[in-house]
């Protein structure tokens, strides 16, 4: 394997590639500011926060750089990382590159390695040199994308009022979430959230909870859907032994992304079939726990990696399926589906958000009747959106700017059968 240049180590296009959704989720944060209106003062006081908090990765990326004995790294690094100091209102540079300000939308991160490179290497030089094409693939990309990702955590306590105004129901998970935060703010401790097991009927709003979860915590996100699973491997991988086989999903989603603790959504863990060859929960008896986890290896790869600051949720309508070695390294929530007022303030926030996300809005009026509001309340928060954008288009086809009863969908119709008629 060929040594890299000083300066040129192999996971830099990963950094830059992290830099950018970065700072492309900072102005989307700030836009998503102002579409909810929060005053100019609000606005202002965040913008210097987010011009420190890129500086604040591009110290990060130069510090990494420094460790290949780069003279011209180090130089950089040293201007930027008093620039960053300075910018906080230090006197002279901080030697923690873990440091942020406290603020709703910036976050603090650090490097961590996921897996060594000399393991990769190794199991690299011994494959036949025209066999496992697949595998071979996988650790080319593992040496070109580094072993090291950000390991990321909110600036300070974030604001999660939005988020208690658009998921009522969840007041619950959201004070527990609120509560592991702020055991990790103001100090250099990890972000730790245990595992997380939402149960509930189906519609009221869990998986939605999971994506405003890893937006609200700056990570990314990986999805499992266990009632559409085909393979029992799906979590671990499978031999590459076997004709087919690939990585797991935990393997991809760390791998290919840029965090060392990205948000797992294992979706409707209740419905797994234990039919399969493989268990497809096994590998969560290890997952679960940060001890295994931090050496969990894909049975492709066969190459350890650190799982251990991966952040679990799972979502199920029924814990009877589930087996209890699962449950007790949870906790467990029931989601009671909204009641009367919180589902019309749902539907009502849906309908000021389809608005104000797209140019036709402005043609509707910016309430809606209280009749259609209340036949809105009567669904579920899954079929809200569906419904409201039903509305909307029969209402401009009858040329309103005001959505009447009949443009609702008739919650009771059954659905016309697809095929030709006998």
């Amino acid at each position: 394997m060929p040594a890299h240049k000083a300066g040129q180590h192999p996971h830099s296009r990963q950094q830059a590639r992290a830099l950018l959704a970065f700072c492309d989720r900072l102005q989307r944060q700030r836009d998503e500011m102002q579409r909810r209106g929060h005053g100019l003062r609000a606005q202002a006081a965040v913008a210097p926060e987010m011009e420190v908090g890129c500086l604040f990765y591009c110290v990060l990326a130069c510090g990494s750089l420094c460790f290949n004995g780069s003279d011209q790294a180090r130089q950089v690094f040293s201007s930027v990382h008093q620039e960053f100091s300075m910018s906080l209102g230090n006197s002279s540079p901080s030697s923690a590159l873990a440091v942020c300000p406290a603020g709703p939308t910036i976050g603090v991160a650090r490097m961590r390695a996921l897996y060594r490179l000399g393991d990769v290497e190794q199991r690299l030089d011994k494959l036949p040199a025209r066999d496992h094409e697949s595998l071979r693939a996988t650790y080319e990309r593992m040496i070109e994308k580094g072993a090291e990702r950000f390991q990321v955590k909110p600036g300070g306590l974030p604001a999660m009022e939005h988020l208690y105004d658009d998921l009522p129901n969840f007041g619950d998970v959201l004070d527990d979430v609120k509560r592991q935060l702020a055991l990790c703010q103001d100090s250099g401790d990890a972000l730790e959230i245990t595992p997380m097991l939402l149960l509930g009927p189906p519609g009221i709003g869990k998986t939605h909870f999971a994506r405003e979860l890893a937006q609200l915590l700056g990570t990314g996100m990986g999805f499992i859907s266990m009632s559409s699973l085909t393979a029992g491997w799906v979590l671990s991988g499978a031999s590459s032994q076997w004709k087919g086989a690939r990585a797991g999903k935990v393997f991809e989603t760390l791998v290919d992304g840029a965090y060392a603790n990205p948000l797992m959504v294992v979706d409707e863990i209740d419905k797994a079939r234990a039919e399969h060859a493989y268990d497809p929960l096994g590998a969560l008896y290890s997952l679960l726990e940060q001890d295994t986890a931090g050496t969990f290896t894909d049975e492709f790869a066969d190459v350890a990696i650190d799982a251990s600051q991966v952040i679990w949720v799972a979502t199920a309508n029924d814990e009877r399926g589930i087996p209890d070695p699962i449950l007790n390294r949870m906790n467990v929530f029931e989601v009671a589906a909204p009641d009367a007022a919180a589902a019309r303030h749902i539907a009502l926030r849906l309908y000021s958000k389809l608005r104000r996300d797209h140019a036709w809005g402005e043609r509707f009026d910016e309430v809606p009747s209280e009749p259609v509001l209340e036949r809105l309340a009567a669904l579920a928060p899954r079929e809200m959106r569906r419904a409201w954008m039903t509305a909307f288009g029969n209402a401009r086809l009858a040329g309103r700017g005001s959505i009447a009863l009949a443009d609702l969908p008739d919650a009771h119709a059954r659905r016309s059968p697809l095929g030709f008629v006998q």
